[in-house]
């Protein structure tokens, strides 16, 4: 039995210009898209039509967008423009589905039932968006935007090589304050993205390097610096455990891929889930980092030579190892890669119009006395990884990162910009969650894809 990747349907309509970034709603089956037009338009993922668009807001190519979480009947999206401004943008009109069923058919007609609420044309409906604030600081194209899992704070980076942290006052006025401007990175700095539970953050950029920060008595600053790749960090993004009820994608014609175990990625120390961060490139890979240790004190002098960065006396270190290097299969730049918080399965995408699916799968090694034989150490590949803890039965558990499914020239001849996940149904009725991918492309196109058995 094989994976394919399946074509499910366009958004539409679609602009005539270079789109870069995608962004699904944390709760709501909407996505935003942004790209060269200026203009950021809402799509049901329903039934993949237009509901909304936002435009005046930004002189230049939006470049990234994001959804705050937790803002209730509010709804609240984030910004990133080549203008060097943030524009934060809200809606007190909450766009809910009137239904939550999902037809496999796109274009099949159920007299609306899958109309997002608070529908109609763009012309109508740009107008019940307010422009709330634009947060100036960047001397140059912000690249890409993040809200915390709190939604109390929001990171920026920008090709004037810092990263800017704000935080949302929440005082009804649309007040944000900056508490952190970090200037580590040697070059333009491409991606950030937030721990899913904590106030930790993960950016990457031109220097190659993914940074790790977090806020230390009263003071954000670096804790790590990982170094591997040999080419621009254009993607970062982290492992999230499975919500509940989730632990499977019911997308129909999909066979059921379970989580892997989330006892692996408990700490022995803590029983914390710990989660793992992937990367991609544009030396053409994909790789996982984890975290060995929980933060230590440490000095100046203490510090690894390889970390090069403005960590100031006695300040919290983290120990972090590359993981695995994930098979190679794009033949160009990797622009985006997205780890499934249903199935934990990587999807990524780049310049040569890939889409590659990787999937983590477990291996039982049991040894007597619980060593690992010569032969299981030697056949050990930069694509694996092996769990420290052992079972009671002296069993070592491995796992190893293999290609579930790939499909070329997804958008043509065109270069795809962005990948992500997204879910649709599965709210407040017993209809299944249904889990898609989005690609992003330089065509001006948006495509749902959706995996099924060949």
């Amino acid at each position: 039995m094989t994976i394919k990747i399946s074509h499910l349907a366009d958004l539409t309509p679609a602009p005539q210009e270079r789109l870069w970034h995608s962004c699904p709603h944390p709760q709501l089956p909407i996505v935003a898209t942004c790209g060269a037009d200026k203009i950021i338009r809402i799509y049901s993922l329903l039934n993949f039509t237009s509901i909304s668009s936002i435009t005046g807001g930004h002189k230049r190519s939006v470049r990234c967008s994001a959804w705050k979480p937790g803002s209730g009947e509010e709804i609240v999206l984030a910004t990133a423009s080549f203008d060097a401004t943030v524009g934060i943008w809200k809606r007190w009109e909450r766009l809910q589905p009137a239904s939550t069923s999902v037809s496999q058919d796109p274009q099949a007609d159920d007299d609306g039932d899958d109309i997002l609420s608070a529908t109609g044309d763009e012309s109508e409906d740009k107008d019940d968006w307010t422009f709330a604030v634009v947060l100036d600081g960047h001397d140059s194209e912000v690249k890409a935007v993040s809200w915390s899992s709190s939604g109390s704070l929001l990171a920026t980076c920008s090709r004037d090589k810092s990263i800017w942290i704000w935080e949302d006052l929440e005082d009804g006025e649309s007040n944000f304050e900056t508490i952190a401007v970090l200037q580590d990175h040697q070059g333009d700095v491409k991606c950030v993205s937030w721990h899913p539970d904590e106030d930790r953050l993960a950016s990457g950029g031109y220097d190659n390097t993914i940074r790790l920060w977090k806020e230390d008595i009263d003071d954000w600053s670096q804790v790590a610096c990982l170094n591997g790749h040999e080419g621009t960090v254009w993607s970062v993004d982290w492992e999230t455990p499975a919500p509940s009820g989730t632990g499977t994608n019911d997308t129909p014609g999909m066979p059921s891929i379970s989580r892997r175990e989330e006892s692996l990625r408990l700490r022995p120390d803590t029983g914390r889930y710990e989660p793992r961060l992937v990367s991609c490139s544009d030396d053409k890979t994909v790789r996982i980092w984890k975290r060995l240790s929980d933060p230590v004190i440490s000095t100046p002098q203490a510090l690894d030579n390889s970390i090069r960065s403005t960590i100031r006396p006695n300040s919290v270190e983290e120990m972090w190892v590359q993981e695995s290097i994930l098979p190679n299969e794009h033949d160009m730049s990797i622009y985006s890669v997205a780890w499934s918080k249903v199935t934990g399965l990587l999807a990524s995408a780049g310049a040569d119009g890939k889409i590659v699916i990787y999937q983590e799968r477990r291996k039982l090694d049991c040894r007597s006395g619980g060593e690992l034989g010569e032969n299981a150490a030697e056949s050990r590949r930069d694509t694996t990884r092996t769990d420290e803890q052992q079972g009671p039965s002296n069993c070592s558990t491995e796992t190893e990162w293999c290609i579930l499914s790939t499909i070329e020239a997804a958008h043509g001849v065109n270069e795809i910009n962005h990948i992500c996940w997204a879910t649709r149904g599965g709210q407040k009725t017993d209809s299944p969650i249904q889990e898609i991918l989005l690609t992003t492309g330089d065509n001006g196109i948006v495509k749902a894809w959706i995996l099924k058995t060949d």
